[in-house]
């Protein structure tokens, strides 16, 4: 392993996180609670950075995540698709702390995809006659009408990964890979939390959904506390029922 590929490894969050300044746009992985960073989101907090601009899926929930940020006052504006029953983000876009953005899902992604692949803005049909389409321009292609949406660009990305190597080539674990390999390509500076941190070729290559030439720096972070925020089971048949079912 030469040089390069160590000088992406970072000993702890805090150092992963080295050069985060005040009013910095921050993207951060996760769907809900599943795949966030959870250690760089904390060490986000002990920065001391303030007057953020988050762009993620949602803002935590249930208090935990990325609510973690409303609580401390460190976050300006929110770029999200959704707010369900985070009482911590209600309370801020109705006290007018926060100014907040709700994107649809669609178009949040391929905003952060065309800034990783340098493309300045394209035109979607989402959003056509709502209020979505406030303030942007609008054209007819075909006979239907677009709207104009620029990429959506960041100075961080924050990721949570399975596995990475020191190169930061890296597998996520199923459903928590979401929208963590865009991010990390519209983003000028990617820093991962993994929980493995495997050595160079331990990774198959057709298991690396990130390479890591969008990658510039790697923490491992092997304690996750990883909360459920709804938990949602059946009972177990009984045995008489189950004969019954099968009969």
């Amino acid at each position: 392993m030469n040089g390069r590929h160590r000088d992406k490894v970072k000993q702890t969050p805090a150092e992963a996180l080295e050069g985060l300044t005040d009013g910095a746009r921050i993207m951060v992985g996760g769907f809900g609670l599943c795949g966030n960073a959870e250690a760089l989101i904390r060490a986000v907090v002990a920065s001391g950075a303030r007057n953020l601009t988050l762009i993620s899926n949602n803002a935590g929930n249930m208090g935990q995540g990325l609510a973690a940020w409303l609580k401390a006052d460190i976050v300006r504006k929110i770029v999200c698709t959704y707010v369900g029953n985070n009482e911590d983000l209600h309370q801020a876009m109705a006290g007018g702390i926060i100014d907040v953005q709700i994107v649809p899902q669609g178009t949040f992604v391929e905003r952060m995809r065309a800034a990783g692949a340098g493309i300045p803005a394209f035109y979607t049909p989402t959003g056509v006659g709502t209020v979505v389409a406030e303030g942007k321009e609008v054209r007819e292609f075909g006979g239907r009408e677009y709207l104009l949406e620029e990429a959506l660009f960041a100075d961080y990305a924050l990721v949570r990964a399975h596995k990475a190597d020191p190169f930061g080539n890296v597998r996520f674990w199923r459903t928590a890979r979401n929208f963590a390999p865009i991010m990390a390509t519209a983003a000028t500076t990617t820093i991962v939390e993994a929980y493995l941190l495997v050595p160079l070729g331990a990774i198959y290559p057709d298991d690396v959904y990130l390479p890591g030439v969008f990658v510039h720096r790697v923490v491992e972070v092997t304690e996750h506390e990883d909360p459920f925020e709804y938990e949602t089971t059946r009972p177990r048949p009984s045995a008489a029922g189950a004969a019954e079912g099968s009969a």
